[in-house]
């Protein structure tokens, strides 16, 4: 992967982490095989959300739309934007890492300062809220899922560390 520009610290008080500055990292090309791996992985995994009764978050970078599940039965579902085609959105499965009520989020042709409702779920890329646009539906992230400011809130409030998070094509 290639690093987009330097890391920052993190801020912790009270062992809350209060905001915090991200890199953005664009995503190497894969193999045949590799994608194919990572595609009966997704598939498997989805399967078993389905037969409990687990919290989990699926992404489907096709129909630019997230639904937030309880086992097989659909809690809430909301259009996003995800990573353009140089900057794509990873898919694979992945767990929300750490949730920050505001973060800054940093590239080479973007400084966004106090981005809502942040939730990492691997590495710099997050689900958080954008009051920076509103051309949800359409790939215009820098990898990141944007969603609206009042969806991100009720995300944040309903997911929590260690919530499954599917992205898939």
């Amino acid at each position: 992967m290639k690093c987009l520009n330097p890391v920052a610290m993190m801020l912790l008080v009270s062992t809350t982490l209060i905001s915090t500055t991200f890199n953005v990292y664009s995503a190497p090309a894969l193999s045949e095989p590799v994608l194919m791996a990572r595609s009966s992985a997704i598939a498997t995994k989805i399967s078993a959300l389905k037969k409990s009764n687990q919290r989990w978050i699926e992404i489907d970078l096709s129909s630019q739309r997230l639904t937030a599940w309880q086992g097989k039965t659909p809690y809430y579902a909301v259009i996003v934007s995800t990573g353009k085609d140089l900057t794509p959105t990873l898919t694979g499965v992945f767990e929300i890492q750490s949730k920050l009520r505001t973060a800054r989020m940093q590239g080479d042709d973007y400084d966004i300062p106090d981005v809502p409702y942040t939730m990492f779920y691997s590495g710099s890329y997050a689900i958080h809220g954008a009051y920076w646009h509103r051309s949800f539906g359409t790939p215009i992230s820098h990898g990141c899922v944007n969603v609206a400011v009042d969806h991100a809130k009720r995300l944040f409030d309903w997911a929590s560390v260690g919530t499954p998070v599917i992205v898939r094509e």
